[in-house]
């Protein structure tokens, strides 16, 4: 059960029977894989802003959840139809947190969600650069390998990679770094409790790079609802790219 059909069903009355709370209304689900409220390198202080558009006719019911956050803090709220919600920090806006990192779930009650929009920004002091559009996922894309492509690592750019398991058993990720198709320079296992992310620093996956461009992340795992990403940022400007992953690759040779 999802959070928002789990708080529909804390609002019924005593005396509905089992069969009718099993017959909750039906939710669409769609995934933020990361927002946050952060300080990076440089002192940069990354943000996320968030857009919830309802384009339909009628007012729906939505729930926005922190994942892996303590205690899943969720937010409910209805949005008027022809409306936005907007945070430009949803982190401290949404759930009055100072700093968190965590995938970020809206449920939306009815057969058609409404439309989400993400993008992380850094700010120093006074100056704010430019904003990260985030590829969020509708519904089920899920694939057992995926690749994160055109990485680097370098005195001009750094890239973070993002794990994110959101089943409710522990799976293993396995990673493998490559600059050929197929040619792997080295493998990690990283294995993932449920309701879980990893948001590091590639170096931190693979030690042995020290400089490199254009390089991929070849990432297999066998759980439906996990998630990987990547984020390519500049070092002279902190603006970032984020890395959507693609379907696809051979599978890892160990």
């Amino acid at each position: 059960m999802n959070v928002l059909k789990a708080l529909l069903v804390a609002a019924l009355l005593p005396a509905t029977t089992l069969a009718q709370q099993t017959a909750a209304p039906q939710s669409v689900r769609v995934v933020v894989p990361v927002v946050g409220s952060v300080i990076g390198a440089n002192e940069v202080h990354w943000r996320t802003a968030l857009e919830l558009v309802n384009d339909s006719r009628a007012d729906v019911t939505v729930a926005v959840t922190l994942m892996t956050a303590p205690d899943q803090p969720a937010m409910l709220t209805t949005i008027g139809a022809g409306d936005t919600v907007a945070f430009t920090d949803v982190v401290n806006e949404a759930f009055g947190i100072e700093a968190a990192l965590s995938p970020l779930v809206v449920d939306t009650l009815g057969r058609r969600s409404v439309t989400v929009r993400a993008a992380a920004y850094g700010t120093r002091e006074d100056k704010v650069f430019k904003p990260e559009p985030i590829a969020v996922t509708y519904g089920a894309t899920w694939a057992p390998l995926r690749v994160l492509q055109g990485l680097s690592f370098s005195d001009d750019f750094r890239t973070n990679v993002g794990l994110v398991n959101l089943g409710d058993k522990e799976t293993t990720f396995v990673i493998a770094v490559q600059r050929l198709p197929g040619r792997n320079l080295a493998v990690a296992r990283v294995p993932m409790p449920p309701s879980s992310m990893w948001h590091v620093p590639i170096q931190s996956l693979f030690p042995m790079i020290t400089k490199g461009d254009d390089f991929s992340l070849v990432v297999e795992t066998r759980v439906p609802e996990t998630y990987v990403y990547a984020s390519v940022i500049e070092n002279a400007t902190n603006s970032a790219t984020f890395v959507q992953p693609q379907v696809g690759g051979s599978a890892i040779v160990q």
